[in-house]
This record gives C-alpha cells, sequence and structure tokens, in this order.
C-alpha cells in the first residue's frame, strides 16, 4: 500500500470503480444520544436502531459491523451513499471515515538481550508471569510446542477474554499459555474480499505462519532443540516465557493480507475490554492525520487503561522518512541484526584459500572438488547478468559472480544455465533471505570475493569444496540496523524522534504454522515448526515481551515510562535509524530515571500541532478540551531540532526527570546538576541546541549531526543518555 495514499478518497471496489456501498466507521458524540439507562448497551441498541430507521432508495438495507466501546464513540457499518447522506444530518454525528487497509511488516535473542535464568531481568521480572499480551496479526497455531502451559498457574481471575470455535479451531484448544483467541473478518467479508478457502481460516487459527512467529517470539514456552533444517539449533524461548498470550486475528488471506482499519479497531477495542496487560501489532496503515489511522487512535485509547502499545516501524528503509506507527504514545521499534549468523566454509582447491560466507542453504552437503565457472574477460557473464552465460560453460558447476553496485544474488541464471550452485560476490549478504538460497548457494564480501576470482583467474582447473549448515554465534559487529528497517523522522510528527528503539528483526528463529511449505528447496517446498523471519514485525515482539517483565517486576509501571526506559539505557547508535539504540532488557529494570508522560500531555501536543477540536475529541473521546497548554515539546526522551528553509536555528527544550530509585540521587550534565529527594521526586531543566549549517544548503532529506545527553550519578551506577538530532522536515499540515 502506498504509505501516502489519502484514506478520505472515495470507497473502490476491486476494479477501481466508486461502490454504491462501503464500509465506513462512524464516530458519534454520545451526548447526544438519547439512549435508555436500563439497556445493558444502551449505545450499541441505538446504533442498531438508527442503521433500521434509514430510507434505502435501492432496496439494499445498511449493514452492522461493529460498536466501539473503547477506542472510540462509535460504530461500523456497511452503507451507500444515501445512508451517508441521511446520517451526516443527524444531530450527534462527528465524523464518518471510510474504509482503509494497512500493511503486514514482515532462540538465541534472549541470551543475546543479555537474559539469564538466575540474574537480571528474567528472574526480576519473573519471566513476565500472569502478563496478558494481545497480540493483532494472522492468528496463531495452537499445537505448536512454544504454547504448551506446562507448570502454569491457573489463568488469572481478571481474565475476561474467550477462545472463539471456528474453521479448524476448536476452544478447549485454548490452555493456560494461550488463553484468548479472536479473530475479526465482517468488514473485510463485506468488502467482498471472503477469506480464500483453502490459503486461510475462517478462524483464529493462523494459515500464514506471522502471528505463530510474532507470539512465539514475545511469549512462547521453552522448546529444546529447536531448529530451521539444523541451523540455530537451541531452545527456543520467548522473551516473557511465563506470560499470557491473546490473540486477536485480524489479517486473512485474500488478494493481500491488508487488514481493514474497521476490523482492526475491533480487535483493539476486544483486546482493551478483555483485560490485555500488553498489546502489539505488527502491521501499519498510511500515515496520516492521527485521527484517521485506527492504530494510532486505538492506541491512545489502550494507553489511557494502563496497556502499553508496541508497534513495528515498517520494512520501507532504507531511506529517512519511511516511519509507520509515528504517534507519540505508540511505541515504535525498529530492526537489528543479532550476533548469530548462518555460514558456509568455502575451501578453495586442495586447502590453498579458506574462506566463510553466508549461507541459509538447507540441505546438510559437501561439496567435494566441484569445477569452478567464472566468465573472465566479459563483463556481462562476470557478473552472471541474465542470458549471459553459455549453459554449456557453466551446467553443474559452481559458478562465481563478481560484486555488483546493483547488489543481490543472480539466482534465476542459475537455474537457467543448470549451476550445481553459486559463489555470490556482494555487500548485502547479512540481508538476504533464508528463502534467497534455495540451491547451493554462498554470499561472499566483496574482498573475500576478490580472493575467489584471483584463484579462479590463475588456476588451470579451479576446484572447490563447500561445506554447508553452519551456524555461527558472536558474529561481527552485532547489532546493526537492518536495510529494511524504516528510517526517521515521522512526516506527521517529525519533532518525536522514530522509532523509539531498536530490536531484534534479522533472520529471527520462532515457532511457526506447519500447515504448508515455505522453504524452497530445488523445485519443493518444505514444512517447518521453526523458521527464520526478518521484519520489523518479528522486532516489536521483542520489545513488549522486555515490557511484559518490567511490568510484572514493577507494578507501577506506566505505559509512558515504559519506552523510555528501555530508551534511555539502550546500546547507542544513529538515532533516526536506532532511535534511543538497542533495548537492554537488564539495564530497563533499573533505569535510575524518567521522562514521563501523562495523557494529557498528549492532548496539549496535538493542540501544538494544530489539531481542531473535533480531531482530537476522535483520538480522546473527551467533549472537554482546552489548548491553553498547546505545546509541541512533549516530555519525550530524545532532542530533534527541525530546520526548515534556514541553515541556523536554535531551540531551547524543557524536560521534566522523575527518580525511580528509592533513595536521595544527585545527577550532572556538565555544568549542569539535578538533586533528587526520594522516589518519584522530580526536577526541570533547559536545554537549548543552536544549529549553524554556514554557507551549506541542505537537501530537502537532510540528516544532521546528532550527539547525545547524558545525566551520570554522583556516586551511582546510573547512566542516562537522550539522542539530539537535526532534521529537515517540514510539519505535514492536519
Amino acid at each position: 500500500m502506498n504509505p501516502n495514499a489519502n484514506p478520505l478518497q472515495p470507497l473502490l471496489n476491486q476494479q477501481g470503480r466508486t461502490s454504491p456501498h462501503g464500509s465506513v466507521a462512524i464516530l458519534w458524540d454520545i451526548e447526544n444520544c438519547p439512549v435508555s439507562s436500563d439497556v445493558i448497551n444502551p449505545h450499541h441498541d441505538w446504533y442498531l436502531s438508527t442503521l433500521s430507521s434509514f430510507y434505502s432508495p435501492d432496496g439494499i438495507l445498511p449493514t452492522y459491523l461493529y460498536t466501539y466501546n473503547h477506542v472510540l464513540d462509535g460504530f461500523s457499518a456497511v452503507l451507500s451513499q444515501s445512508h451517508l447522506d441521511q446520517l451526516e444530518k443527524m444531530p450527534g454525528h462527528l465524523a464518518t471515515y471510510p474504509e482503509t487497509f494497512g500493511t503486514i511488516h514482515t532462540t538465541h535473542t534472549p541470551k543475546f538481550l543479555g537474559l539469564e535464568n538466575n540474574f537480571g531481568s528474567w528472574p526480576g521480572g519473573n519471566f513476565g508471569e500472569d502478563m496478558v499480551i494481545g497480540i493483532l496479526d494472522t492468528g496463531i497455531w495452537p499445537e505448536s510446542e512454544s504454547f504448551q502451559d506446562k507448570g502454569m498457574a491457573p489463568v488469572p481471575d481478571r481474565w475476561r477474554g474467550a477462545c472463539e470455535s471456528g474453521e479448524e479451531f476448536n476452544s478447549y484448544l485454548c490452555n493456560r499459555k494461550l488463553i484468548g483467541a479472536r479473530s475479526f473478518s465482517k468488514a473485510l467479508k463485506q468488502r467482498g474480499l471472503n477469506i480464500s478457502t483453502p490459503d486461510d481460516y475462517d478462524s483464529p487459527r493462523d494459515f500464514f505462519g506471522h502471528g505463530t512467529h510474532t507470539s512465539s517470539t514475545a511469549a512462547g514456552s521453552p522448546v529444546a532443540d529447536a531448529n530451521y533444517f539444523g541451523y540455530a539449533k537451541g531452545t527456543a524461548t520467548g522473551i516473557a516465557p511465563k506470560a499470557r498470550l491473546a490473540m486477536y486475528k485480524v489479517l486473512f488471506s485474500n488478494d493481500t493480507y491488508e487488514p481493514p482499519a474497521s476490523d482492526t479497531l475491533a480487535g483493539i477495542d476486544q483486546a482493551i475490554a478483555d483485560g490485555v496487560d500488553l498489546m502489539s501489532l505488527s502491521l501499519g496503515f498510511p500515515e496520516t492525520t492521527f485521527e484517521e489511522n485506527p492504530i494510532a487512535v486505538g492506541a491512545f485509547a489502550a494507553m489511557e487503561k494502563g496497556i502499553f502499545v508496541s508497534c513495528s516501524a515498517g520494512n520501507s528503509g532504507p531511506h529517512g522518512y519511511t516511519i509507520f506507527n509515528g504517534a507519540p504514545w505508540i511505541t515504535t521499534i525498529g530492526a537489528g541484526t543479532i550476533d548469530r549468523d548462518y555460514a558456509a566454509d568455502i575451501s578453495l582447491g586442495n586447502g590453498i584459500l579458506n574462506i566463510r560466507g553466508e549461507s541459509v542453504y538447507l540441505e546438510d552437503l559437501l561439496i567435494s572438488q566441484v569445477p569452478l565457472y567464472f566468465g573472465h574477460g566479459n563483463r556481462s557473464k562476470e557478473l552472471c547478468e541474465d542470458n549471459a552465460i553459455d549453459p554449456k560453460d557453466a551446467a553443474g558447476k559452481i559458478v562465481f559472480c563478481d560484486f555488483s553496485e546493483s547488489g543481490g544474488i543472480q539466482s534465476d541464471e542459475m537455474e537457467r544455465v543448470g549451476a550445481a550452485g553459486a559463489i555470490f560476490s556482494t555487500d548485502s549478504g547479512i540481508f538476504l533471505s533464508p528463502s534467497d538460497f534455495y540451491m547451493p548457494f554462498v554470499a561472499v564480501s566483496p574482498k573475500d570475493g576478490d580472493l575467489v576470482k584471483d584463484y579462479i583467474i590463475k588456476s588451470e582447473n579451479p576446484v572447490v569444496d563447500i561445506k554447508f549448515q553452519i551456524t555461527v554465534l558472536g558474529a561481527k559487529p552485532a547489532p546493526m540496523v537492518a536495510d529494511f528497517s524504516s528510517r526517521g523522522p515521522s512526516r506527521r510528527a517529525p519533532m518525536i524522534l522514530k522509532p523509539d528503539i531498536l530490536a531484534p528483526g534479522v533472520d529471527i528463529l520462532a515457532a511457526r504454522a506447519p500447515n504448508r511449505g515455505i522453504t524452497p528447496i530445488g523445485e519443493d517446498y518444505l514444512l517447518t515448526d521453526y523458521a527464520l523471519l526478518s521484519g520489523t514485525s518479528m522486532a516489536s515482539p521483542h520489545a513488549f515481551g522486555v515490557a511484559a517483565l518490567l511490568k510484572s517486576a514493577l507494578p507501577d509501571w506506566s505505559p509512558a515510562a515504559g519506552p523510555i526506559m528501555d530508551m534511555t539505557t539502550g546500546v547507542v547508535g544513529t538515532p533516526l535509524d536506532f532511535g534511543a539504540g538497542h533495548i537492554d532488557p537488564n539495564k530497563a529494570m533499573d533505569p535510575g530515571l524518567i521522562y514521563d508522560i501523562e495523557a494529557q500531555d498528549y492532548i496539549d501536543f496535538l493542540c501544538g500541532l494544530n489539531y481542531t477540536s473535533k480531531q482530537i475529541k476522535i483520538i480522546t473521546r473527551r467533549s472537554k478540551l482546552s489548548c491553553d497548554q498547546a505545546n509541541l515539546d512533549l516530555n519525550y526522551p530524545s532532542f530533534v531540532v527541525l530546520l526548515n528553509n534556514t541553515n541556523t536555528t536554535s531551540y531551547t527544550f524543557k524536560r521534566v526527570l522523575t527518580n525511580v530509585e528509592n533513595t536521595h540521587s544527585v545527577y550532572h550534565a556538565s555544568p549542569s546538576v539535578v538533586s533528587f529527594p526520594g522516589k518519584y521526586s522530580k526536577a526541570e531543566f533547559n536545554m537549548t541546541v543552536e544549529i549553524n549549517l554556514g554557507d551549506a544548503r541542505p537537501q530537502s532529506d537532510y540528516i544532521g549531526n546528532f550527539g547525545y545527553l547524558t545525566w551520570w550519578e554522583a556516586n551511582g551506577t546510573h547512566v542516562v543518555s537522550s539522542p539530539i538530532v537535526s532534521a529537515i522536515a517540514p510539519i505535514i499540515g492536519t
């Protein structure tokens, strides 16, 4: 989906023609609803009564979809233009939004994050015990070992959720680990995008495998000897292994995996009603103003009820201004690598030269003394360009393809010529997908590629040995930001640093639905219970898994403090790629200071963005609003200086720090000193940042220098760092 698309365009059917009927979300001023106090859900009944009163000149009646009780005041329905005209004349009608569609953002990581059984966040956070994580995704495969409930206590009495039966899914499949499973597809079906049997299940069961993967990453039970065809073998464990899971399926297979806004809002609304403690959405909608974005609206309601919301940043990198889920009350997660790699060992000649390259070829194959081919002297053949190589020269051989600025690998050409395999010289090997290695392929660095090339040119009969299925731990450098991970600034609120933080999101091993082949090997697709997947979708579960540990350990922990506690103690990185750095669970458990934010602060921020009272009311559900304290300088743990049509600027930031230690403490950031008499005491400071680019003329996508404000605890161990960054980023109007 085009992230710049206008969600308020006319409703279109699949052929692109204006449809006479379409699903819409209707927001209502409930103070103008003449409802009875004797009815359990009076607004719901009034909405139904309203729909039934409409005149339908074409004989097709309105179709009710959902009532929203928490995320907004209103309902969704399928209406004709005549119905809309009648609706918009009624007193109390606030706004109507046509359906929009979102996009999906698609073992060793607990150890990489420093989680240990007897130390730090795992025991300190009770392994996330009894925290309920709500996940909006493609469903779940309940039979996976990652969702077994051995040793888990009974489901908490406070839980109000349920397991719904449906196609290939019975309620008895839930247990003490998987305590809720629902699906939401009314808007999808009414739009004519029926669930594609046999390509999905009309139930909470996962077909695609994405929701199973994200769920097990966040809170999967320990599973010994989990592996991906011999790679990454070990015990697969979720970040919060004792947390409970509730799946809200909003993504179904149709022409695409695009979830309707109405269904997504219904899933969020139900998760709030069921009583989840944390919520994750590895999907995104076009970056509109916040009141038009269903995730932003739903997340605000969740935040006000103390629910931590984590969302993927999107997979539209590596360019700037590509971030999704940029509302400041959402913790937005970018994707990074971990220190585990997958490799093949190459031996040239009789051990003349040994090189290790990247590979995830699935067979435990030993290639021995196979001839090498390189199209030396013809640049098209050297680069393995399409139709360049003569099959007579390369069939049955290992082909070497020289480095190309275009990057990638030339797998189609290898198939065409009947090669036995290939060695590719590339600088993008670390970000290749496992599915790229469906033949015996190895990716080597350009430096090592030159060594291979030199050996072939100088040898009369070049041959090679290759050994696959090698897992490397401790690979460096790590973490690195993933090439695909969306970057900031946000176009809608560029003064807020996004993403907030980086988490593991490249080649993450976790459970998947074993119902269909996912991994190509030759012309076949292999089944697997555990798969390596990459995306900011994989990063987000790590973040809210850590948040579950924090919330379990710290009863008075707030959603607003959540991202701050992770961010200010993360590994320092490039701010518009990494946010405030890489997530660090153990340091996050003991942050020292936080930058706390209240709901009213967000309202003041919306006022500062010049949102109208109507827009703010849609987001906040509040009738009485005041913009007397309008302010774009949110108490965020980062500082963004915007340059718009100027080479110089100066901006003074105001921040309030909160001490979360039980004792008196003093911090200094030379030359300033702040003192805290006790726990929850606060200290205010101002910081002025001046930018002068001299005669340089910044481009429209200029990302300037960055640095960090660091508070050091006197006579203590806490260090609290916050990034400072400058960028050209005009604010898109409301």
